[in-house]
């Protein structure tokens, strides 16, 4: 039996969940089964998603009060960089429009960071984008599967994981 992944969140699962089907106000359980998963060394996320979930709202609280700091690691060593600057450089040899190209690349975009990361850690990524031949984005999964990086969705996630979210009283 295959053991399960250990994987690294994109900011739209997290957004989406909070959002869709895992409301903080119904759905507890999914949010302590990341945690969870988390103290098991199985899921974690990156620093550049943290900076894309902005005050104001649940998500925001969970991050800064019920996350714990780890859950979000640093981008910053040499072997992440480096793959970064590789995904650079294939995105920029790419068809893509340059607004697509310039959007990839910016600081506040954790798309390339999270791909670079997974690569230089052998992490599965997790998120609803599907590939695409379209030229106005630059979606995670090509680029993951530019990169030999696997990726799945939250479902996947839950599933390899065993996720068991149990209607309370």
């Amino acid at each position: 039996m295959t053991p399960p992944r250990n994987y690294v969140l994109d900011a739209d699962s997290l957004m989406r969940a909070k959002k869709q089907h895992y409301r903080f106000c119904f759905c507890p359980g999914f949010w302590e089964f990341l945690l969870a998963q988390h103290t098991a060394g199985r899921i974690k996320s990156i620093d550049k998603v943290k900076d894309q979930i902005k005050p104001g709202d649940d998500l925001h609280a969970w991050v800064t009060t019920k996350a714990p700091s780890n859950f979000f690691a640093s981008t910053r060593s040499a072997a992440i960089a480096n793959e970064y600057g590789k995904m650079m450089v294939w995105v920029n040899g790419q068809p893509y429009k340059q607004a697509a190209k310039s959007e990839f690349a910016l600081a506040t975009n954790a798309d390339g960071w999270l791909v670079a990361y997974a690569k230089a850690h052998g992490l599965t990524v997790v998120t609803h984008e599907v590939p695409s031949n379209g030229i106005n984005r630059v979606k995670i999964p090509n680029v993951c599967d530019q990169f030999g990086v696997d990726y799945c969705d939250t479902y996947d996630m839950l599933e390899d994981l065993k996720g068991n979210l149990v209607l309370g009283p």
